[in-house]
């Protein structure tokens, strides 16, 4: 409780100018690839008519992460640069959240694997009053370009069945594209607490027993190389993770 209260002023200061639209990318040594993503979804938000900002929630970074970011200074959408020491891109989003005032709050991996044109099909969902609009990579109508390796799709199979026994109704619940109306996003983020790679699930499930709706948008998709998910050290954590989640309430 203690950490609790102490957490909440940090939070509080952290809390960015209300806006329609806040998108935010979790980075963990990203300098690679982050400064490309940053740029593409600039130039997209940039022309639309809602108001935007993009947040990128640094998760304890040993590289140059933050650094890139310098470049988007002065930038025509707002690009602001929080911190989460905490491990785990569960970790990041909930902390990115929390500090959200927008009207919806969504987050995307920092790959560009999903594009960000599909944020003109999400709002227009999400201003017709759904909880959450994703992007699926099985959902009829999607295509995957660039597929992932065999590997990758045999713990894809097993992830998504255990995934179904929490969320029977959605076909892809780990496509890094996620949007969210804000009240809804903040009511369901304080029950969250699994930071690695079920916290999708988690977040989903939390929208589900809100009595609130989840549509998929299916997505032309492609794998991009450097993925920090391990098999090995990630696998089972996130097995296990998604049974608890499938035996909570």
């Amino acid at each position: 409780m203690a950490a609790a209260r102490a957490s909440a002023p940090l939070t509080r200061r952290l809390v960015r100018p209300p806006v329609d639209l806040e998108l935010l990318i979790p980075a963990y040594n990203e300098q690679r690839r982050l400064p490309s993503t940053v740029a593409a979804t600039v130039d997209f938000l940039a022309e639309r008519p809602w108001s935007s900002a993009v947040v990128v929630v640094d998760n304890n970074s040993a590289d140059g992460t933050l650094d890139v970011l310098q470049r988007f200074t002065g930038s025509p959408v707002p690009v602001h640069a929080i911190g989460c020491s905490d491990q785990g891109k569960g970790a990041a989003v909930r902390r990115g959240i929390e500090t959200s005032s927008a009207r919806y709050i969504g987050f995307a991996d920092a790959d560009n694997a999903t594009p960000v044109e599909t944020l003109d099909q999400v709002m227009e969902l999400l201003r017709a009053g759904h909880g959450a609009v994703i992007a699926s990579r099985h959902a009829p109508g999607a295509r995957l370009d660039v597929e992932q390796s065999a590997l990758r799709r045999g713990g894809g199979l097993m992830f998504r069945t255990l995934a179904h026994l929490s969320l029977p109704g959605v076909a892809d619940t780990q496509c890094g594209f996620k949007f969210f109306s804000g009240p809804l996003a903040h009511a369901i983020v304080r029950d969250c607490h699994i930071d690695g790679f079920a916290f999708d699930v988690e977040l989903l499930a939390r929208v589900v027993r809100a009595g609130r709706d989840v549509v998929e948008v299916p997505v032309v998709w492609h794998d991009v190389p450097g993925s920090t998910f391990s098999a090995r050290r990630d696998g089972l954590r996130s097995m296990a993770d998604l049974l608890r989640i499938s035996l909570a309430r």
